[in-house]
């Protein structure tokens, strides 16, 4: 049972799923819009609506937490100039999951998650 359980496991140990979050998390920023399986777009919002509510307030100490969580210099940056002062006045639902398809390989659910 998975009762109270924090967080999906998606098939991977910890490094990879860490590493996988961190990439889809990347591209969302740098596209504001991709397509993945379900699970895993559930799994990146809680990821990246904390990183935004984080990069809200811009200074050096969230440049550093930001950057430590994403690795990628190019996308803290549009996270923290561009894309977190949009939503200053809102109280969390950065994102947005619209169910799209089911894949034709594996029969998997597709959905796009894109920044509001």
């Amino acid at each position: 049972m998975r009762h109270r359980h924090g967080y999906r496991k998606l098939n991977r140990t910890s490094s990879h799923r860490k590493a996988l979050l961190k990439n889809l998390a990347i591209s969302l920023i740098e596209n504001e819009k991709i397509e993945t399986t379900l699970p895993k777009a559930k799994e990146l919002r809680s990821y990246i609506e904390k990183l935004i509510t984080t990069s809200r307030e811009a200074d050096l100490n969230t440049h550093r937490i930001v950057f430590a969580k994403l690795q990628n210099k190019e996308a803290t940056k549009k996270l923290i100039n561009e894309v977190a002062p949009k939503y200053v006045g809102r109280n969390g639902g950065y994102t947005r999951i619209t169910k799209t398809r089911i894949r034709r390989g594996d029969a998997t659910l597709m959905a796009f998650i894109e920044l509001v």
